[in-house]
């Protein structure tokens, strides 16, 4: 069994951002499970090209925008799933942060982050 704090959470800073890695591969599970922050008002171009992602908003609000320029709002309650590696621009309200549990599978290593440049998405 693993039972794992925030504090004990593997923290890193993504990018525009914090992540808080409660599982990654090393603990065997197959999938990474994270508490991630989007900063307020940054807009990030993501692609995982080598995993499929679902995010649960709890806290903040935003939209992911696709690559064909369709926007879907995000406020708590709602889930959006990456499950054909899709790229996207995650966008978080200039007024407050986004707050996201978010799976990621296969499980991340646990030290990833994202190099942002609007022009080409981030990927891992």
């Amino acid at each position: 069994m693993i039972v794992r704090s925030i504090a004990e959470a593997k923290t890193v800073e993504w990018g525009n951002g914090l992540s808080r890695r409660f599982l990654t591969a090393a603990d065997g599970m197959g999938y990474t499970l994270t508490d991630t922050i989007v900063n307020a008002g940054t807009k990030s171009r993501l692609e995982y090209r080598n995993h499929l992602e679902a995010c649960y908003c709890v806290e903040g609000e935003g939209e992911v925008v696709d690559m064909a320029g369709n926007s879907h709002r995000i406020t708590p309650g709602v889930m959006y799933a990456l499950d054909k590696h899709d790229a996207h621009f995650l966008i978080a309200a200039p007024h407050t942060d986004l707050r996201l549990i978010c799976m990621f599978t296969p499980a991340l290593r646990g030290d990833e982050t994202h190099s942002l440049d609007e022009a080409r998405s981030s990927a891992y």
